[in-house]
């Protein structure tokens, strides 16, 4: 039986653990690959196996980073260690430390002098094909303005010279920005995932990048033939990514949403999702009426999150992301609870779009996993220090004007959102507690000058509201510099 993780919530905090299904690893025999999906057991996260090399070519690497350290254990508080020590052990986190150990002396250390030192941040929700028209038709809500820019600009990564240049450009600002993990929409077509697949990798982020999924309710060229038709090229294309023996960008199933895909595409995809571990990213709730169109088109269901686990596409043994849930009632929240569904907030998409603004506060103090999405181009970049104060933004707008009963949130909880809890998906990613990723970003705020001292918190701050990729000095993945 299939290896198989589920994302499970004690005392508000998303962990990882094996179920009892547990029995062993899930080959995929290709007689030109012979290369198999498993289940990595020390990150808690699928990965396409590179064939084993050889010990004497596996370096193992011990390190440590001085300077101002902060990040997250729980949502309500940062853990803060002016002129710390973050030691790094085979892409670890070792330990940090006020003060370098006895056992650790002679390490490499690199004095990162009065920046900061926070965890690599992960974007949960990003659209790769949609980067070329931020900042254009916000005056459009959810569907119509898919019409309008998104199915058409989509079309044109048929093109492989365009999808190269665009997917170039893509990659190039995500390298820049403080994100190291992302889940990322592609179209369609194959060949252009693929392409963005290899840009990514080349750029040393750790991503999850799905081919997208949609043979109903979209125009003629932007609609794949047949259910079979689409499912066929989603095999072909996973075959394709095993061809490949990437290090660090994986597949995720990506059927776009409920109206684009046929119940029959949703069964078919279930098999694949089964045949292969891998999880899901979709939408949910986002818009008034695509949650009526949903209802009309999937009559059977109790509610929108309904029509996605009638094909055991949410949660469980299939792990998921659900963009938005913006709508999302009692019955769907349970749902989503019960089953260990991440939920990506989008703030500034739900207000360009004017889908509305989602109810953060409830769903963290209910325990439900959630962590950030830019949502480019719903969202208009790519920094999720903006989504950080956006998130912030609209939470005192919904409290003021919709429910005084939810409290806006804090600049803890969104980074705490924005860093752990979003790189929960990934495993043990977003934090410098022992054993996680050692994923850091370097921040040098001296751009953001100030007549007066600050304390790393207040600095920390003044970078959600004012900081971009410009602030950004270094970063590590998994112990690698990558920038």
């Amino acid at each position: 039986m299939a290896a198989m993780q589920l994302c499970a919530v004690f005392g508000g905090r998303c962990e990882w653990i094996r179920s009892s299904a547990w029995a062993g690893l899930l080959f995929l025999r290709r007689e030109r690959t012979r290369r198999r999906l498993a289940v990595n057991e020390e990150s808690s996260s699928w990965r396409w196996n590179r064939p084993v090399r050889r010990m004497g070519c596996m370096e193992k690497k011990t390190f440590a980073l001085k300077g101002n350290i902060i990040f997250t254990k729980e949502r309500e508080h940062f853990e803060i260690i002016k002129q710390g020590y973050l030691i790094c052990e085979n892409g670890k986190v070792r330990e940090v430390c006020p003060v370098l150990p006895e056992t650790f002396r002679g390490i490499p250390v690199e004095d990162m002098g009065d920046r900061l030192i926070l965890p690599g941040l992960t974007d949960l929700h990003i659209h790769a094909p949609q980067y070329t028209f931020r900042s254009l038709g916000m005056d459009l809500e959810l569907l119509e303005w898919l019409e309008t820019n998104t199915f058409p600009e989509e079309a044109k990564y048929k093109d492989s010279e365009y999808a190269a240049r665009a997917y170039g450009i893509f990659a190039k600002q995500m390298k820049k920005s403080a994100t190291v993990r992302a889940c990322i929409f592609g179209t369609i077509h194959s060949e252009a995932t693929l392409t963005l697949m290899d840009l990514l990798e080349q750029a040393g982020l750790r991503t999850m990048v799905g081919k997208v999924n949609m043979d109903r309710n979209s125009p003629d060229y932007l609609r794949e033939p047949s259910a079979r038709a689409s499912a066929d090229a989603t095999r072909e294309w996973l075959r394709a990514v095993a061809d490949k023996g990437y290090h660090h960008t994986r597949p995720i199933l990506t059927p776009r949403f409920i109206p684009s895909c046929t119940d029959e595409l949703m069964e078919l995809l279930k098999e694949i999702q089964q045949e292969n571990s891998l999880p899901i990213q979709s939408h949910l709730s986002e818009n008034p009426g695509e949650i009526a169109w949903v209802k009309e088109l999937c009559p059977w269901s109790a509610f929108y999150g309904d029509s996605y686990d009638r094909f055991g596409l949410f949660g469980g043994d299939c792990p998921t992301i659900m963009a938005h849930c913006v709508y999302s009632g009692e019955e769907e929240v349970e749902r989503m609870k019960k089953r260990g569904v991440f939920i990506a907030h989008c703030p500034e998409s739900n207000t360009n779009l004017s889908s509305g603004v989602a109810p953060v506060r409830r769903y963290l103090e209910e325990g439900l996993c959630v962590g950030l999405g830019s949502d480019v181009a719903g969202g208009t970049t790519e920094n999720l220090f903006a989504a950080m104060a956006q998130a912030i933004q609209a939470s005192k707008l919904r409290w003021r004007l919709l429910d005084d009963s939810l409290k806006p949130l804090t600049a803890e909880e969104v980074f705490f959102m924005a860093s752990k809890g979003g790189g929960a998906f990934f495993g043990k990613a977003g934090s410098f507690e022992p054993d996680y990723a050692f994923d850091a970003v370097i921040i040098d705020d001296g751009r953001l000058s100030h007549p007066q001292p600050l304390s790393i918190r207040e600095r920390m701050e003044r970078v959600i509201y004012l900081g971009d990729e410009r602030e950004v000095y270094a970063k590590y993945a998994d112990g690698e510099k990558i920038l």
